[in-house]
């Protein structure tokens, strides 16, 4: 899908306003986006998928909700979101 000339527009004055080490972050994001052969994947990236994918069919629900596994490691919401341990 083509982006039109004022999305593009909007696209560059908020780039305009990024500081430099936001800049190189958006850069990275948009060569993820762009880069789509499936020979950027390592072998262990395929694996991983292949894994999660595997997860998933046997789990069509979903996965551990976050809450479960914060718990299972020992810890509370309120640690996870900054509070003190």
């Amino acid at each position: 899908m083509a982006a039109t000339l004022e999305t593009k527009r909007i696209a560059h004055q908020l780039v305009d306003q990024l500081d430099p080490g936001q800049l190189e972050a958006v850069i990275q994001l948009l060569e993820l986006l762009v880069r789509s052969e499936p020979e950027t994947l390592t072998d262990v990236d395929r694996q991983a998928v292949a894994t999660s994918r595997e997860h998933f069919s046997l789990h069509p629900d979903g996965g551990v909700p976050f809450e479960e596994t914060a718990q299972e490691l020992g810890f509370t919401m309120e640690e996870v979101r900054g509070g003190e341990r």
